[in-house]
């Protein structure tokens, strides 16, 4: 089966639940890693998730999942939360982290750096906008990124 009919029949059946919840779905992967296949949901809420978030999600897609059917074979689901190095993917999560600062990992190098970090200015018709120290106004077209995520500082 492919892997993004999975993912869009796994988010259909995945969105009422979890907006039952009032959580929200950030991410979802079918993978294959080593012999297994992986269903990966990565939920989130403000304040963020709990364990016990993560499992009634799991528990109440799962008796979804297995009344549907509608993957053949074998594999994992998994839920959980996407983590302080959450990717940066939806239009909205560009909203939310509007003011911070953002590393954008680059498929090329751009002046010798394939990695930018700057203060998140927003998305705009696809160019992410930075502010990057000593440099001002950074634009890069969402087609040469390869990730964007969050700097974590420690």
């Amino acid at each position: 089966m492919a892997k993004n009919r999975v993912e869009r029949i796994a988010e259909e059946l995945a969105i009422p639940i979890i907006e039952k919840e009032k959580f929200e779905l950030v991410d979802i992967e079918y993978k294959k890693e080593g012999a297994n296949w992986y269903l990966r949901l990565y939920i989130d809420k403000p304040g963020g998730i709990t364990l016990d978030d993560c499992q009634k999600i799991s528990e109440q897609l799962s008796d979804r999942l297995d009344e549907e059917d509608p993957i053949k074979g074998n594999y994992f689901l998994q839920v959980s939360s996407p983590g302080l190095e959450r990717p940066l993917k939806k239009e909205r999560d560009f909203i939310r982290c509007k003011g911070k600062i953002v590393e954008v990992k680059l498929y090329e190098a751009l002046d010798g750096n394939k990695i930018i970090e700057g203060e998140l200015i927003g998305l705009e018709n696809n160019i992410i906008k930075l502010n990057v120290a000593d440099v001002g106004l950074v634009e890069l077209p969402r087609e040469k990124v390869a990730l964007t995520r969050l700097a974590i500082k420690f």
